[in-house]
């Protein structure tokens, strides 16, 4: 991890990524429940206040390996985003 702000770079893009698959693929397909499409949504911005204040945290002892964990956490919660809304 190179820095503090790359990291809070890579949360945001990613899930921000995230957020504009889940809104085309309930733009294009009119049979997708607007629901689901709605929990997905507030999933994505659920994970992203959590995974910020996670690296805003001023007590951590050993920062490598806190934010290589919250790296970590991220992919683990972006791949199970993506598994949702490809299931939409």
């Amino acid at each position: 991890m190179a820095s503090i702000k790359n990291l809070k770079k890579d949360i945001d893009y990613t899930l921000g990524d995230i957020l504009d698959i889940t809104n085309l693929t309930a733009g294009l397909n009119s049979d997708v429940d607007e629901a689901k499409t709605e929990a997905i949504r507030n999933e994505i911005f659920e994970v992203y206040d959590d995974l910020i204040a996670k690296v805003n945290a001023k007590n951590v002892e050993n920062k490598k390996a806190h934010f290589k964990a919250i790296s970590v956490e991220l992919e683990e919660k972006a791949n199970t985003l993506i598994d949702k809304v490809n299931a939409l």
